[in-house]
């Protein structure tokens, strides 16, 4: 299949393109040449013959049909440069004439004709072009040519000649294609390479600038500077993100050992107990939520991608699902694993064991007693296919697309505990491993898929 990718590229378009229009106008170029070459020629050896028949037909009205004999005989020597002159009766009977008959003619356009004959001292036919005129006041006509064989040699000569010619034509057009692609293609894919680099975590490259001012220079600097600008605002990013995560975590863990040890001095039936226990409880999904949206604006931002390297899928669903097991034995679900061979990606072990771990938990939560879990990797045409599935109420299908969205939380799931990230952050390691999730119906139930590309041979 990656064989008929050159017909999808920009560098086959524009060869294409230029083969095309270099060949079309190379087929007209040698056409009109040809054309006009030969009206040329034939427009010249036209007005020789007219004149010339016109200087004959003057001496046969000045000097009658013998004059006109005596002024053909004298013209004999030119037999030898080509020139033919026959005057016979109307009835093509021959009076006079360097020619033994009367040719047989084919018109060429108005009273100009061209017939084969062979000459008097040869045995090879020749081709003629002449003019023949009607003698008025008598019974003749006239014939006045010139042998154009060797001209016709010519044009056959150019003729056989024209494919090798047009050949030799289409393959320097293509090899001038060639090079204009290549020459285009080598800085996109410059830019290309620059912007996987990128991509991949290295926000300090940039775009190589020529010195030639051209458009691609253009873009280069454009480029560049929008990637400056997205640098800054990467570091001012992550900056607040630090910030936040030393000066925010660290007082609500605080906060939550202190009521804890609030807790421990209080009688458990009192009510003071109570809504201490409750001021920890709400500590603790206060920082779940602070966590969960630290560890989203770190996967849509790409700081993760430094830490990204081969991963067995394999080693993270089954350690994950081991630490979800007891959960599920609680809630009386059965939690199955499918046994797989290796199922290598490019990934981040973490951010990949917290989404998966966020999908087996929601499973959990939303599946009834009685019910069953289903994780399996699976080695696809398309990719690594990492999937939860339950047999549990599941999801409609004109809410799969909204769940994903942040705090979003659907009416069946209001009074179950959430902080409605759970889904939002599956989606953003998915975009971050440039992977595809999906939510389908289980029938019954919910099947989520994280869909991982296949590993990069230079990964």
């Amino acid at each position: 299949m990656r064989k008929f990718k050159i017909f999808r590229t920009l560098a086959f378009r524009i060869v294409l393109i230029y083969f095309v229009a270099f060949a079309l106008s190379a087929a007209a170029i040698v056409a009109f040449t040809y054309s006009n070459t030969v009206k040329a020629l034939n427009a010249q050896t036209d007005r020789d013959v007219s004149d010339e028949a016109n200087i004959l037909s003057d001496d046969y009205y000045r000097f009658g049909i013998v004059g006109l004999i005596d002024n053909i005989i004298a013209r004999y020597p030119l037999s030898a440069q080509g020139h033919i002159y026959v005057l016979a009766h109307s009835d093509y009977n021959r009076v006079v004439g360097n020619l033994l008959d009367w040719p047989q003619t084919t018109p060429a356009g108005g009273d100009i004709v061209e017939f084969n004959y062979e000459p008097p001292r040869g045995h090879e036919v020749h081709r003629a072009r002449g003019r023949i005129i009607q003698l008025t006041g008598g019974d003749y006509q006239l014939l006045v040519a010139r042998d154009v064989a060797e001209r016709y040699e010519t044009e056959h000569q150019v003729e056989a000649n024209l494919p090798g010619s047009v050949l030799l034509m289409i393959v320097l057009g293509l090899v001038g294609g060639a090079l204009i692609s290549h020459q285009l293609l080598a800085r996109l894919d410059a830019i290309n390479r620059t912007s996987r680099e990128i991509m991949a975590g290295d926000l300090s490259r940039r775009v190589r600038v020529g010195r030639t001012g051209d458009e691609f220079d253009a873009l280069s600097e454009n480029l560049n500077r929008m990637l400056d600008r997205t640098e800054r605002l990467m570091k001012g990013m992550r900056e607040v993100t630090d910030s936040v995560a030393h000066d925010l975590r660290t007082p609500l863990n605080r906060l939550r050992n202190r009521l804890e040890s609030i807790s421990t001095g209080l009688d458990p039936d009192s009510t003071e107990a109570g809504a201490v226990d409750g001021a920890i409880a709400e500590t603790d999904r206060l920082i779940a939520t602070f966590n969960a949206l630290l560890l989203i604006a770190e996967a849509e931002a790409g700081m993760a991608r430094e830490a990204l390297g081969r991963l067995d899928l394999r080693g993270v669903m089954e350690g994950v699902a081991e630490l979800y097991a007891p959960l599920a034995e609680e809630n009386n679900l059965a939690l199955d694993i499918v046994p797989s061979g290796a199922a290598v990606v490019f990934g981040n072990k973490s951010l990949i064991s917290q989404a998966l771990a966020n999908l087996i938990d929601n499973a959990i939560k939303y599946t009834q007693a009685g019910g069953h879990v289903r994780v399996s990797v699976e080695d696809t045409p398309a990719g690594i296919a990492l999937s939860v599935a339950d047999n549990g109420p599941g999801i409609a299908a004109q809410d799969r697309t909204r769940v994903l969205e942040r705090f979003v939380r659907l009416e069946e799931s209001r009074n179950s505990p959430g902080t409605g990230l759970g889904l939002s952050l599956v989606a953003a390691v998915a975009r971050l491993h440039d992977a595809r999730l999906t939510l389908s119906d289980n029938a019954p139930g919910l099947k989520a898929v994280l869909l991982f590309p296949p590993i990069r041979s230079n990964a």
